[in-house]
């Protein structure tokens, strides 16, 4: 029976903190969606994790899916709830952040949680209140020109407030640096009752105070980052076997706008058979246009069955439609509906393995493919692993990658981690 439950509000953001639950010795599952969370799929886990697409749902969406949620963890056993939200802090310019947080605490009860953004392995640190992504500001970053959730101010103290009806506070990473039993008796302070704490950590060491000042509370909110300080009952023995074989016929879905991942397909084009998707193609006949592509994916398997084919929604900062015809399906969502149906071309032409990049794509994968569950396995890096898929196509290794996340050659080097 799991002793945790957390729901993440993106797919790419589930998988993450799985990923870093399974490395803390807790055999994980990810369930897609509350209704896949039931007693019988999580009984033999240790942890679940519930994969919501909330993170940019209109927030009365975000609130209802992340309550059901909960209520679906606290059937299948947990007592202890973590709300991971991405480490960018990124939400709808109205927050969901805020708004979940707070029926959250309603519903556990809870009188008070904590807020950690920092995730120092992907380059996310707080200091003095402010989000940092590898040394710059959130608002200097290339986050401040994400397509869905452009972040221009890196306090998280002013990007939450306006969210929530709790008051919110500040802990300064002096305090987290005065130790555990300092930083819980700060977090404990009966003037803190209500509140969300916004906490400074800096270093993996301060994550881990963190999370031990924090053991006693039954809800935390934070980035995959807080988990490095939890300690699961099967320590070196959490993952899952792999359900795909060396040589199985793979590709890579790239449908992040992301300054990473762009970087990730320059690098994999010059290795890699790759085709762009074509949005005029897929404006005038989606269907034809996915067909082509399946076609082209098969056709490189055959010949080069060693170099899994690229096909990506952008590779420029040009390439981002800016402006939507009028009576025109946004740019965004065609790329993600075709990015689903080709995923599922593929798996029923054979594929077993699929590297899919960017959270929103992600999520449209997982649900095309009528994934139920996600066995956590192999890292792949900070953040990214390899997870085999149970559903109505079963059989599948998945790797669900954050925009953001990657090192440039991951799109060549992942299967690695399957060999």
């Amino acid at each position: 029976m799991p002793v945790l439950g957390a729901l993440a509000d993106d797919f790419t953001g589930a998988t993450d903190l799985a990923t870093a639950l399974v490395s803390r010795g807790f055999r994980t599952v990810v369930a897609v969606g509350a209704d896949a969370a039931t007693p019988e799929r999580t009984a033999d886990a240790d942890a679940v994790v519930v994969a919501l697409k909330s993170r940019t749902a209109p927030v009365p969406e975000a609130v209802a899916d992340s309550l059901a949620a909960f209520r679906a963890l606290r059937a299948a056993g947990c007592r202890r709830y973590y709300f991971k939200f991405c480490s960018t802090f990124d939400s709808t310019p109205d927050g969901n952040i805020g708004p979940v947080a707070d029926a959250l605490l309603d519903a556990v009860p809870a009188d008070r949680t904590v807020v950690v953004p920092a995730f120092p392995a992907t380059g996310r640190t707080v200091r003095d209140g402010l989000l940092y992504v590898h040394g710059e500001p959130l608002d200097r970053s290339p986050m401040r020109h994400h397509p869905l959730t452009p972040m221009t101010d890196a306090s998280v103290v002013r990007l939450l407030r306006p969210q929530t009806r709790h008051p919110v506070r500040h802990v300064p990473l002096d305090t987290v640096r005065a130790g555990t039993a300092a930083l819980r008796a700060a977090l404990d302070d009966p003037a803190g009752a209500g509140t969300l704490a916004v906490v400074d950590a800096v270093t993996d060491a301060d994550l881990r105070t963190v999370s031990a000042a924090t053991a006693h509370l039954p809800l935390v909110t934070g980035a995959s980052g807080l988990a490095l300080g939890l300690t699961g009952p099967r320590p070196g023995a959490a993952r899952s076997a792999a359900a795909s074989r060396a040589g199985d016929p793979a590709a890579v879905l790239s449908g992040s706008a992301s300054a990473a991942t762009r970087a990730q397909v320059a690098h994999a084009r010059t290795h890699l058979p790759h085709r762009a998707l074509d949005l005029a193609a897929l404006r005038a006949d989606p269907g034809a246009a996915v067909a082509a592509l399946t076609d082209f994916v098969r056709e490189q398997w055959r010949r080069r069955p060693g170099a899994p084919p690229l096909v990506y929604a952008s590779a420029d900062p040009a390439d981002v439609e800016r402006h939507t015809p009028a009576g025109a399906v946004p740019a965004a969502v065609l790329l993600e509906r075709a990015l689903a149906d080709l995923a599922v071309a593929l798996v029923d032409h054979g594929a077993r393995r699929l590297l899919v990049a960017g959270g929103e794509t992600s999520g449209a994968v997982v649900t095309a493919l009528g994934v139920r569950t996600l066995a956590i396995g192999a890292p792949v890096g900070a953040g990214i692993t390899w997870a085999r898929a149970d559903g109505e196509r079963s059989g599948v290794d998945l790797a669900l990658k954050s925009g953001n996340f990657g090192d440039t050659d991951i799109f060549t080097t992942a299967w690695d981690a399957l060999a």
